[in-house]
């Protein structure tokens, strides 16, 4: 690789065994070519957002260094959630993975394809508690840290079950 950029991925699932399922991921995700893992956070238990008749979730978010563009990285984890039997169906809806591509490097972009850093990121507890475990002062576009917007945001109903 030549120019490493510094990227963050949010893993969670919630349907058959929600914490094998994250780990393949992240194992899946360390073996990447063009991609080093540099931080993996705990797991945590998570209610749904959205829709609510659905299992709680195990979340985690891993730090990684690529030499992959945004839109290859992306790519990639599309062909991870298939891999893993991920079937895209309705916004919300349960899932056997699922992979969000929450910053890449300083990168701040509005497409169709890809909103950089991620949307609904600085909203989310089940994002922000393990991005702060691993990265507290890594910054999210023009919103601040994950640390600041973390203390923004409710905490309740993210448990730590363990840690990887």
């Amino acid at each position: 690789m030549n120019a490493f950029t510094r990227a963050f991925i949010g893993v969670g699932a919630n349907l058959g065994d929600p914490q094998a399922n994250v780990r393949r991921a992240i194992e899946m995700l360390a073996i990447t070519s063009e991609t080093r893992l540099i931080a993996t956070s705990s797991l945590y238990r998570t209610a749904p957002v959205g829709r609510l008749d659905q299992p709680d979730f195990v979340n985690a978010v891993v730090e990684l260094e690529t030499g992959m563009g945004a839109d290859a990285l992306l790519d990639k984890l599309f062909l991870i959630e298939k891999d893993l039997g991920r079937e895209r169906s309705t916004c919300d809806a349960p899932r056997i993975i699922d992979l969000d591509l929450l910053i890449y490097g300083d990168h701040c972009r509005n497409s169709e394809r890809l909103t950089l850093p991620h949307p609904r990121m600085s909203e989310r507890a089940f994002v922000l508690v393990p991005l702060v475990e691993i990265a507290a002062d890594i910054r999210v576009g023009a919103y601040g840290t994950a640390k600041e917007l973390l203390a923004n945001v409710c905490t309740d109903g993210v448990q730590r079950i363990e840690v990887v």
